[in-house]
Formats: structure tokens, C-alpha cells, sequence
């Protein structure tokens, strides 16, 4: 067998990336140290894919740039030799990344939805989209999330600070989503699934709604579902929760039993309250129908700093490793494009993203998190399946899988401060290399 290694390391605040090749020998002494076991023949859940979010705020940056700058971007995610992107998740109305805040219809008494307008999505997300469809040959599937229903339909009568869904307008809710689908639809793109509510827990000082488990539960039975029936969307997944994983599996508890129970297709998961793995292997245990999914997961400044990317592509593949590791089946990061300030928007909540452009020097610029996303969604493929493994230290984050072309591939952090042997160990061969401190590496391995 064979080894193909590809390692990326930080160097005077450059990215340095570089392959060897080496091949495996039988391992007649029998090693014990340093080893990192392999096991393809121990598979489990399917992998999707993965992806980004085309916000409003991205494709608004998206149509400052030129159409070289366009190309270059969409070619570095989407095409099958860089980072081989699939899946893309859709805000509907206005989010904490959007210009301005927005909603398709306004007007309390409308009960049919004769003035709702897909004018605003037209304006800079749809011209987006289309280009992706144009490259990809419509391959790419959407998730659609809502951030708050239109505010005369809420409690606070307000897009902003949580508040409520009225229960009189649940109905009428669940078409409008509906309405959402039916608009993408009509210009060939393939919904493959919504949320309910994006981060229904949370009470922001942007667009946000707020619904208790039973309240989810409630309206997926009484309404959404109903809906997708009516509007001939039964093929459309539902998934709940689309918040932090530290109350992923309570809120699956919640909801995932009598009707419901037929209706949930997975749980989505957010990374902002940390790690939370375990709560993943509880909803794998217990839930192993529903899919697993991570549907957001960006670098806030607030939290890292613009000044520390390297420290932020490592949080962030170490997120992706987890979540691979315990039962993730796709993976879409947030913004896949920003401004030089992580903007704008009209919430102030400025964020990283794979792709900065400048504004002023009118430059697209790849960020250290871009590299690092590379290192999974170029090498593990769709259809992927995640294979047992064994590690000799916590300091080394690994994943592992067999591509639908029978190859295994690994991607493997380093997080400590010093270098780190590996002994790759699998079918009774061995190979050995060292991973410096801090650095990620991919290995592909061949008969």
C-alpha cells in the first residue's frame, strides 16, 4: 500500500503546504507506541458532503466583484478538483447576515399570500445561486432556514429580540415557508431540506423567533408538515433544533416520538457552545434513523479575533473532526464570502469566512480556514463512509473514511505545541511520518 500525505503549516504567517509519498511495510516487530490504528472494514453513516451559506451579505459581495474574481471563487469551492462544495443553505427573509432586514410579505391581512414577493431574493442571493447552478450543472442541493417569520406574525411584532409565533398565523407560517421552496423550485434548484427555525432557542438582537420543544413539536405536526403534504414537498427533509449541541439530544427527546416520529428526518446542530460530542453519540445511539448535520459553524470575532487565523483554522477543524467522528453525515460552513471587515450586515456581527474581498484594493483573498476546510471537503468524498480508528493521544484529532472509489483517506491535527510521531498502522502494515506542532495533514492511502 501507499501513502499520499498532504500537510499544511503555518510559516511567518503563511501558509506552506506540501505532499510526500510513502509506501507501508509489514509491521513484523509488532509496534505499540505512537500508533494510530485504522480499521475500513468497521464502516458506519454515510457522509453528504459539504458546504457553505450563500447569505445575503455574501452575495452582496459576491456582485462588487469582477466576473474574474467571481470565477475564482465559485471554481475554489465548487469544483471537483479544489474544495468540491454540494451542499448551500439559504436564509429565508433577512438574517443577522443580510444588508438590511427584509420578509416577503408584510401585510397582516393577506391570508393567501398574493403579496408576497421574491423581489428581495432576486436582488443579490439569486444571481449568486445561478452562477453555482451554471458550474456545477445543478449538483448543489439547498437547505432553506428561517431566522424569524414576518414580525405581524410574531408575539413582539418585531423581526428582532426572539419572540414568539402566533399561533393564528401558524398556518398561514407554514405556506409561506412553503411558498419559499415552491420559488426556488420554479427556477430548477433542488431543496433538499429546511429547518423549522434557525437557533430556536436563541433571543437575538437580530431576526430571531424562539419556540419551546412542544412549540416545535406542535407547529412540525399541526402545520409544517400538513403543508409540505399540500404543496406536494413530502420528499422535502424537516430537520430540528438548528442550534447549539449542548441541548441537541434533549430537544430530540422532546420531539422525535408519537407523529412527529415520521415526520423529523435529523437534527441540526450549531458549534457555539463548544465541543458537545457526546450529545452526537447519544442521538446516534438512540436515534439512528435521523441524520446528523452541522448547519453552521463560523468564526465569530468576537470570540478569535481577525488577528489569530491560525488559532481559528485549528478550532475549526477540530470542530469538523469531532463531528465527522461522532456522526455528522454533512457539514456547511457559514458565509462562504465577506468584506475586509467579515460584513456587512445590519446586526454588527461580524464574522470570518473562507473568502475575504477586499473592497478597496479589490481583491479576493483566501483565508488560513480556507486551507484547512480543503483538507476534508477535497479529499472525502460524497458518499463517503466513516471508518473505525484508534489513536495513541488526545492531542491528535482524527477521521477517517473510505471514498465511494475504495480508497481511504484521513485527515489528522496536531494540537500540540510539539511535533508529533505517527505510526499509521492498518491491515497488519505500518508507515511512519511526523506532523509538526499545530499543523494538518490528509492521507490518502493506495493499493
Amino acid at each position: 500500500m501507499k501513502l499520499k500525505l498532504t500537510t499544511t503549516k503555518e510559516k511567518n504567517r503563511h501558509l506552506e503546504t506540501d505532499q510526500r509519498e510513502m509506501e507501508f511495510a509489514e509491521d513484523i516487530n509488532g509496534i505499540e507506541n505512537e500508533v494510530v490504528n485504522l480499521y475500513p472494514d468497521r464502516k458506519f453513516e454515510e457522509f453528504e458532503g459539504f458546504g457553505g451559506a450563500v447569505t445575503d451579505s455574501s452575495a452582496y459581495v459576491y456582485s462588487l466583484m469582477s466576473q474574474a474574481d467571481k470565477q475564482a471563487l465559485l471554481t475554489a469551492y465548487f469544483s471537483e478538483k479544489e474544495m468540491n462544495y454540494r451542499l448551500i443553505r439559504v436564509h429565508m427573509d433577512s438574517c443577522d447576515f443580510s444588508t438590511e432586514m427584509y420578509e416577503a410579505m408584510s401585510d397582516e391581512n393577506d391570508r393567501s399570500l398574493k403579496t408576497f414577493s421574491f423581489e428581495r431574493t432576486e436582488k443579490y442571493i439569486l444571481p449568486m445561486l445561478q452562477d453555482i447552478q451554471k458550474m456545477t450543472g445543478n449538483r448543489v442541493e439547498l437547505m432553506l432556514s428561517p431566522w424569524s417569520p414576518p414580525a405581524f406574525m410574531k408575539t413582539n411584532g418585531e423581526r428582532r429580540y426572539g419572540g414568539k409565533l402566533k399561533w393564528e398565523y401558524a398556518g398561514l407560517w407554514a405556506d409561506y415557508i412553503c411558498r419559499y421552496i415552491d420559488e426556488f423550485k420554479k427556477r430548477g434548484f433542488r431543496v433538499q431540506r429546511i429547518s423549522l427555525q434557525n437557533e430556536a432557542k436563541a433571543v437575538q438582537t437580530w431576526d430571531s423567533c424562539v419556540y419551546t420543544a412542544g412549540e416545535e413539536k406542535k407547529f412540525l405536526e399541526e402545520f409544517m408538515y400538513p403543508a409540505l403534504i399540500k404543496h406536494g414537498f413530502k420528499d422535502i427533509e424537516v430537520f430540528i433544533w438548528d442550534h447549539n449541541k449542548e441541548r441537541a439530544f434533549e430537544r430530540a427527546e422532546e420531539i422525535v416520538k408519537g407523529k412527529a416520529a415520521e415526520m423529523v428526518s435529523g437534527v441540526a446542530c450549531h458549534w457555539y457552545s463548544g465541543d458537545h460530542f457526546e450529545n452526537l453519540d447519544l442521538l446516534r445511539r438512540f436515534y439512528p434513523e435521523l441524520k446528523l448535520i452541522l448547519s453552521e459553524s463560523a468564526i465569530e470575532y468576537r470570540k478569535f479575533g481577525p488577528e489569530n487565523m491560525s488559532e481559528s483554522a485549528l478550532c475549526l477543524s477540530h470542530e469538523i473532526i469531532g463531528d465527522l467522528s461522532h456522526g455528522i453525515t454533512a457539514f456547511y460552513d457559514w458565509n462562504v464570502l465577506l468584506d475586509e471587515k467579515g460584513g456587512p450586515n445590519h446586526a454588527g456581527n461580524y464574522c470570518l469566512a473562507p473568502f475575504l474581498y477586499d473592497t478597496e484594493k479589490k481583491e479576493l483573498q483566501a483565508q488560513t480556514i480556507q486551507k484547512h476546510l480543503w483538507h476534508f471537503s477535497h479529499f472525502i468524498k460524497p458518499g463517503a463512509k466513516r471508518i473505525a480508528l484508534s489513536r495513541y493521544t488526545e492531542m491528535l484529532d482524527v477521521t477517517a473514511f473510505v471514498n465511494p472509489d475504495g480508497n481511504v483517506v484521513f485527515v489528522l491535527l496536531n494540537r500540540d505545541e510539539k511535533e508529533k510521531k505517527v505510526v499509521l498502522r492498518l491491515g497488519g502494515q505500518t508507515v511512519e511520518f511526523v506532523i509538526g506542532s499545530r499543523e494538518i495533514c490528509t492521507g490518502e492511502i493506495t493499493a
